[in-house]
């Protein structure tokens, strides 16, 4: 599985929550992966009370052709709101079910972990 792709994969569990508390962050926006090869834009979807992430740019040396299947479209559904700033939760992907939980750490930076099986990953966003 391509980093790309193993990033959209934690993505898609991670990124869509119940509405935030008044007051608090959040992870509505654009975002970078910290290693600066894929971009997302995270909005309100559904019935208002979700997020979806969609994949909007690739770096050149990222552009394999798994990974611009993945352009431009929605790869994040599913997780919820579990504490202030935080959220879980899991998703088909590919055939794969993922879990995983982001954290929202501060009004530009977001911490993704996903785990399949035994296999886990974290990966940190940077908004831009």
């Amino acid at each position: 599985m391509t980093f790309v792709k193993t990033i959209a994969a934690a993505a898609l569990t991670l990124f869509v929550a119940a509405p935030a508390f008044a007051g608090d962050l959040t992870p509505v926006g654009t975002w970078q992966t910290s290693t600066g090869e894929s971009r997302y834009t995270v909005s309100y979807c559904g019935d208002g009370t979700q997020l979806c992430a969609k994949l909007t740019w690739l770096r050149k040396d990222a552009q394999t052709p798994e990974n611009l299947a993945l352009l431009n479209k929605y790869v994040v559904q599913g997780a919820k709101a579990t504490a202030e700033n935080k959220w879980r939760g899991t998703v088909r992907y590919d055939g794969h079910t993922v879990s995983g939980s982001v954290t929202l750490v501060s009004d530009d930076r977001l911490s993704l972990s996903g785990c399949q099986l035994i296999a886990c990953q974290k990966v940190d966003f940077f908004r831009l």
